[in-house]
């Protein structure tokens, strides 16, 4: 009688032991079909020019005020007499940005250069996950006007004052502290002027910009981290028209975050904050001192 407890007893400790196994077998093939989105890859929607894959949260308003002074140095324009740049405002940009979706934002904004008033959309199509979505994927569009008055006819048509940017924003986060995109982009405007360079010979700027763009940050604590991106615009007028010389945008910066503040000091060579302003009109050299010092803060607003 005795042996025979002993045999049960063991029986029942090892269909216990069987039950525990093919329970965590499971759980274990259940939790490897979870595929977790990765952790936000940028903690606000632009870098220093280019736009990220940062979206607005559903019913999230989010209101950015971004300042670029002028050219710091003397070749350039600046120099002490502006306080390298500080006394002038080469670009001011209000915008507000509203997510109709956790995948679907749309915003507008107004620039003092070029008084450039726009209204955008912006589209988020993949996310980035830690199982068979290696990448974030986002476009854009915009639509931009100015009610600014011209000395000549060139505005009296309304349709002439219209520019359209298109984008699309592939990204990567790479562990905690690094992440990085590349955004092919696409800028048309009705309306291009033609110029005579210094031989005489008659030129006509392109209607159609095709540029490319590279960003990254590394974060060097939780709430600080290096931001810098650059802009590459594929233009044979802007490569050969020798009266201006045009340059690729290009900045680097410093974010901060305090609380429900993300908070960027820039620098870089291009004036406008808007891609209809600085993808065509960036003509300041980092090598002359064309470097302009910048701002921006965005608040959040949850509705």
């Amino acid at each position: 009688m005795k042996h025979s407890l002993i045999v049960l007893a063991l029986l029942v400790v090892a269909f216990n032991l069987t039950a525990q196994d093919d329970l965590l077998d499971m759980l274990e093939a259940e939790e490897s079909t979870k595929n977790y989105k990765v952790g936000p890859t940028w903690k606000t929607m632009k870098l220093v020019n280019l736009h990220s894959t940062s979206m607005v949260k559903k019913n999230g308003l989010d209101f950015r005020v971004t300042h670029r002074f002028g050219s710091i140095g003397e070749k350039s324009g600046g120099g002490v007499h502006n306080l390298y740049g500080l006394d002038i405002s080469d670009d001011i940009r209000i915008s507000f940005d509203y997510g109709i979706t956790e995948n679907l934002q749309v915003g507008i904004g107004r620039s003092k250069y070029s008084e450039l008033i726009d209204a955008s959309i912006k589209y988020k199509v993949l996310a980035q996950k830690e199982r068979k979505a290696p990448l974030t994927l986002v476009v854009l569009g915009n639509i931009a006007t100015t009610p600014q008055q011209a000395v000549d006819a060139r505005y009296d048509d309304w349709l002439n004052t219209l520019s359209y940017f298109s984008q699309v924003i592939i990204a990567r986060k790479f562990g905690d502290r690094f992440s990085f995109e590349f955004a092919p982009s696409l800028l048309y405007r009705n309306l291009v002027l033609k110029t005579t360079d210094a031989d005489g010979v008659n030129a006509e700027d392109e209607n159609v910009n095709i540029s490319l763009g590279f960003g990254g940050r590394f974060m060097i604590t939780k709430r600080v981290g290096i931001i810098m991106d650059y802009m590459y615009t594929f233009s044979e007028y802007r490569s050969n028209y020798r009266p201006i010389n045009y340059y690729d945008p290009f900045g680097i910066g410093v974010e901060i975050e305090t609380g429900g503040h993300v908070f960027h000091i820039t620098m870089t060579n291009a004036a406008g904050i808007v891609e209809n302003n600085y993808i065509p009109n960036t003509i300041a050299n980092w090598g002359d001192g064309g470097i302009k010092l910048g701002f921006n803060i965005s608040r959040v607003f949850q509705f």
